[in-house]
């Protein structure tokens, strides 16, 4: 049970005190990943992605998240992709793949398929993907809704999170 957080501006200014509110949110969140907890931020400071990590696939260091692909995409997972293995399998054709986690197999299906491989994952999931290049943020939760993904928008800026209780101060 991760915990995944972030902010992006929708005014395309620079968010003050960008690392200090990430921060914030993996502290709140920090119960549903004790084993690792970072924070990844855009140049411009325009948007920020935080992770609290409890390993259970791939418990190596490499598969730390926010996790960034090979071209610069970024990722922010919770949950589990039961046919994470088999999608691998055919993607590893055209991607070199780092780790042996879940979440890099969304980041390598997105970057070769598009969003529409988004339909193929199987599982209870909650992620936000931000692409680098189009500068877009996908915020993605299974169809069943089991993992949550809640956000609120604030001053111009979408907030998301994995709990309530993250986005209330």
């Amino acid at each position: 049970m991760c915990g995944i957080s972030g902010i992006i501006s929708l005014s395309n200014k620079k968010i003050q005190f960008l690392e200090e509110n990430l921060n914030k949110l993996n502290s709140l969140l920090h119960h549903r990943g004790p084993d690792n907890q970072d924070i990844w931020m855009s140049s411009d400071f325009r948007i920020g992605i935080a992770h609290t990590r409890l390993s259970i696939i791939d418990l190596q260091k490499r598969s730390n998240q926010p996790m960034i692909s090979n071209s610069g995409n970024v990722i922010s997972f919770n949950g589990e992709i039961y046919n994470f293995k088999s999608l691998k399998k055919n993607l590893q054709v055209n991607y070199k793949f780092r780790t042996n986690s879940d979440t890099e197999v969304i980041l390598a299906g997105y970057e070769l398929n598009g969003e529409n491989f988004f339909k193929e994952l199987n599982g209870m999931f909650a992620f936000a993907l931000w692409d680098r290049k189009k500068k877009k943020l996908f915020c993605v939760r299974d169809r069943f809704g089991i993992k949550p993904l809640y956000y609120s928008i604030i001053d111009n800026n979408f907030f998301f999170s994995s709990e309530v209780k993250a986005l209330i101060p």
